[in-house]
């Protein structure tokens, strides 16, 4: 049985999904988005992150007790960290939720995606027990993409058309971070891109904030935005008119 390395558990989500989310951070990602709220998911493993180790049925277990207040829109999100960088796991996990009925969603960055085997058969595979992906454009220019991110985002972008070939339902989160996504040219090709897709169910514009500061100090990381203020309710406005939110 396929074992995962978990961050933390959120028990009553809801802003990671459609209705109340049991939301599974896991652990380890292997981008460095400088906005990031999540810096202690980074590294892989569980020695000194702070994380566990757990199979795939134990943690379906545990989420299980909780699908009572889910509802009819509610179930089971996996965040992170990154879940495409354990995907044997989320395999496993996934297909033993959908036989119990439950709704899944990943969130994820895309990082991972390849069209080579033997990572594409497996999430192909993946998608199969998936109903829904929360995935980020973090900047649609790649040379910006990687100043922001420490990576290009060609297979990233690669991943949205696969989801869309395959009709898979999306939902497109867009974090504005003033100085660097929040540009309106960058804002109108990005429109562009997502007009070339006919799965968004819905864009989501996340404004950038610095409420992680703490943590990054915590953990002794360099918090390279500290001095970027959040977006202006105009800006706001402007990304979501541009994007469509």
């Amino acid at each position: 049985m396929a074992t995962g390395y978990i961050n933390k558990l959120e028990t009553f989500g809801s802003v990671d999904g459609p209705g109340v989310r049991f939301v599974i951070f896991v652990q380890g990602c292997p981008m460095r988005c400088q906005f990031c709220h999540n810096p202690e998911t980074w590294k892989f493993g569980s020695e000194g992150t702070g994380a566990f180790k757990i199979s795939a049925g134990e943690l379906l277990k545990k989420a299980l007790r909780y699908q009572s207040y889910w509802g009819k829109d509610g179930g089971i999100t996996v965040s992170g960290g990154e879940p495409l960088a354990q995907i044997d796991f989320m395999v496993e996990f996934f297909e033993l939720a959908k036989a119990a009925g439950v709704h899944t969603c990943i969130d994820t960055s895309g990082v991972n995606f390849v069209r080579n085997e033997p990572y594409f058969g497996k999430f192909e595979r993946l998608m199969k027990s998936t109903d829904l992906l929360l995935v980020d454009i973090k900047n649609i220019d790649p040379t910006e993409h990687k100043k922001l991110t420490g990576h290009s985002n060609e297979n990233i972008l690669d991943m949205f058309r696969y989801l869309d070939e395959i009709g898979k339902p999306i939902w497109i989160r867009h974090v504005l971070v003033p100085g660097m996504s929040d540009n309106d040219e960058l804002l109108e090709r990005t429109r562009a891109f997502i007009d070339t897709l006919h799965n968004v169910e819905k864009v989501e514009v996340l404004p950038y904030h610095a409420l992680a500061l703490a943590k990054y100090q915590q953990l002794g990381i360099d918090y390279a935005l500290k001095d970027v203020k959040s977006p202006s309710p105009e800006r706001i406005a402007n990304a979501k008119r541009i994007l469509g939110a």
